[in-house]
């Protein structure tokens, strides 16, 4: 009997410690499941971080801030329809959100008439309508910037329109600066006096689009990661490409650059005052976006037009109703907004 009981606590202990490091065994597998798992959720995060965005990520409510001459999102013109083109404009505020994840040293390509010095011409040029100078892709050389290939070329490939927004590549103490397109494509090398050094601390809540087919203007504001809120949607009256005083009003992204709450205009072709556009917001060349033009330069403002929404007929100009250039005005401040033009 002691032999049987000596062997049966013999076999409860074997069956006892064999238990326990199957357990051990199971509790090791289990955690190292959880630690790989979170791991796996580790890098799933990490790659949805670094995915770049699309117009499929942009949630975009309209939430209006401005409703007067608001329009729907599509309606009737003459014969025809038109619509806000929100897709596109997803598309481009995803690009927004996308080169604003990464740091920058932000600038911007400036030469307003000329101020900072009429550029060089392009290896490769053509006159245009206006018998000016540009090079083959259609940006002239008359308020541009020279982009080099190479730091030490003879002469730019291309022009870079004024208002154009860039990321620095290299110090901005030296002649030349090295910049990486943001409002167009490649790295280039600039004189330095042409690009305004705006900082890292770029934060872009409020963009302005323009839509040149479908003649309006559409204004948002961030709210969050990928989310934008609609607070405009007016009728609006773009360039009109007229040669020898008319120009349209080219696509692309712009920088806010300066305000002024009357800009005074000449007559075409001559020196003398005509009139004045108010809460005029700059962006590139003399391209403004204003309010209805006054022929009198001590007229009042005049708050509506007929012409806005329907057909090109300014000089580069994008026209608005005063009420509504005025919240443009007072939302977009030079070197924090940007104006993208669409067509």
């Amino acid at each position: 009997m002691r032999k049987y009981a000596f062997w049966s606590v013999l076999c409860a202990l074997l069956i006892t410690a064999s238990c326990k490091i199957t357990t051990k065994n199971t509790d090791t597998a289990a955690e190292k499941r959880k630690q790989d798992s979170l791991e796996q959720i580790k890098k799933a995060e990490e790659a949805e971080k670094a995915r770049p965005r699309t117009a499929a990520d942009i949630k975009l409510e309209k939430d209006l801030q401005y409703d007067q001459h608001t329009l729907e999102e599509t309606y009737p013109y003459k014969d025809t329809t038109r619509q806000f083109q929100l897709e596109k404009i997803k598309e481009k505020l995803a690009f927004v959100e996308n080169f604003q994840r990464a740091p920058h040293t932000y600038g911007v390509l400036q030469n307003y008439k000329n101020r900072n010095g009429e550029s060089p011409v392009v290896e490769n040029f053509v006159r245009n309508a206006y018998k000016r100078v540009s090079d083959t892709l259609g940006t002239e050389r008359y308020q541009s910037a020279p982009l080099y290939r190479e730091e030490n070329s003879e002469k730019p490939s291309i022009y870079g329109r004024d208002g154009s927004l860039v990321s620095l590549e290299s110090s901005d103490t030296l002649k030349m600066v090295k910049v990486n397109g943001i409002s167009f494509e490649g790295s280039w090398f600039v004189p330095k006096r042409y690009v305004k050094n705006i900082g890292e601390d770029l934060k872009i809540t409020h963009v302005n689009f323009v839509d040149v087919t479908n003649q309006n203007i559409l204004t948002v504001e961030r709210t969050g990661e990928n989310e934008w809120k609609i607070r405009s949607m007016n009728p609006a009256t773009s360039g009109l490409h007229k040669p020898p005083h008319q120009m349209e009003t080219p696509v692309g992204i712009f920088m806010v650059q300066e305000q002024k709450p009357k800009m005074f205009y000449f007559g075409d072709g001559t020196k003398t005052i005509e009139g004045f556009a108010p809460y005029a917001s700059r962006f590139t060349n003399g391209g403004y976006i204003h309010g209805v033009p006054v022929n009198n330069p001590k007229g009042k403002i005049v708050e509506y037009s007929w012409s806005l929404g329907t057909t090109p007929r300014s000089h580069m100009c994008v026209r608005n109703a005063s009420s509504h250039a005025k919240f443009v005005y007072d939302t977009s401040k030079p070197y924090q907004a940007l104006v993208i033009v669409i067509d």
